[in-house]
């Protein structure tokens, strides 16, 4: 008997030492998703002395008719499509730039990584410093060049671009590493040899470097994408989704719908709907990706 039960567990360890954990795995990531997907489907003031009330759809033909959430979903769109632009483009040329052996290189790596190892929540309140109308160093910068002083996170009109500006700050350094690993894989028999053979530095790019490089380029957009429609914790720390509405995303306003309104099912539905834009524009990505590789 004993020799049958070693027997059985010698065949089968890869699945005794892998699904517990894989279950696990699974219960920890569909229980939030079908919680969140049935309350979604109630009202419920988040009190022990007030039970579920089933509301159907009424959540979410609430929040579809709400402009309150065509403008958040709107904020959140722009937000994340204007910080990948300029990280993606940003994060290219400095891959570029570090991809050759020059004096000092390590410690220029070490220090464009800082902005992405700090802490978001302390990335907040050095940046609320530095954004201060009075004594912030950006206004002192715009009195030293001549300009008036702005109210960066005070003014309805300024205050997303100037989020958006932190959130560049400190995610480009991703997208340079995930670019940069992509040009050393590239061979360098292939540049060579196209160097001997007359081609231009724009040729060379055009013809080896970006073909090669469109996996890497397509991993570094794809998630700075998801991150930045994600982005909570530099707003909610900074502007709280202020000043009025001006800053608030699709997250903080399920969060406000929550934990400030107590309105548990409309916060639900707003995060389901989000979560499906979310694997929405994550599929579209990886879609568009497939088209052109066909095409290349």
């Amino acid at each position: 008997m004993g020799i049958k039960v070693v027997s059985f567990f010698d065949r089968h360890i890869k699945y005794i030492f892998t699904v517990p954990l894989v279950l696990f795995i699974l219960a920890a990531i569909l229980f939030p998703i079908l919680y969140t997907l049935v309350l979604s489907f109630h009202s419920w003031r988040m009190s022990v002395r007030i039970p579920w009330e089933f509301v159907g759809l009424g959540n979410y033909r609430e929040m579809f008719s709400s402009s309150r959430f065509w403008f958040a979903a709107l904020r959140t769109i722009v937000f994340a499509a204007g910080t990948m632009v300029f990280q993606v483009s940003l994060g290219i040329g400095l891959a570029f730039y570090l991809n050759r052996e020059f004096k000092g290189k390590n410690m220029v790596k070490t220090l464009f990584l800082l902005p992405m190892v700090t802490t978001p929540v302390a990335v907040g309140m050095v940046w609320t410093l530095i954004y201060e109308p009075t004594i912030g160093v950006a206004n002192y910068l715009l009195r030293l060049a001549g300009l008036s002083p702005l109210d960066w996170l005070g003014s309805t009109r300024i205050a997303l671009p100037s989020l958006m500006l932190i959130d560049i700050w400190q995610w480009t350094p991703m997208v340079m590493l995930i670019v940069l690993a992509g040009l050393t894989t590239i061979p360098g028999e292939l540049l060579e040899s196209a160097l001997v053979d007359g081609a231009s530095a724009f040729q060379r790019a055009r013809i080896i470097i970006f073909p090669l490089l469109w996996p890497s380029i397509f991993t570094a957009v794809l998630l700075r994408l998801i991150d930045a429609l994600k982005t909570f914790d530099i707003i909610f720390s900074m502007t709280q989704g202020g000043p009025g509405f001006a800053t608030e995303t699709i997250n903080i306003l399920a969060y406000r719908r929550a934990f400030e309104y107590f309105r548990m099912g409309e916060a639900s539905t707003t995060l389901i709907v989000f979560f499906l834009i979310v694997l929405l524009i994550s599929g579209l990505a990886i879609y568009l990706k497939s088209r052109v590789e066909v095409y290349n």
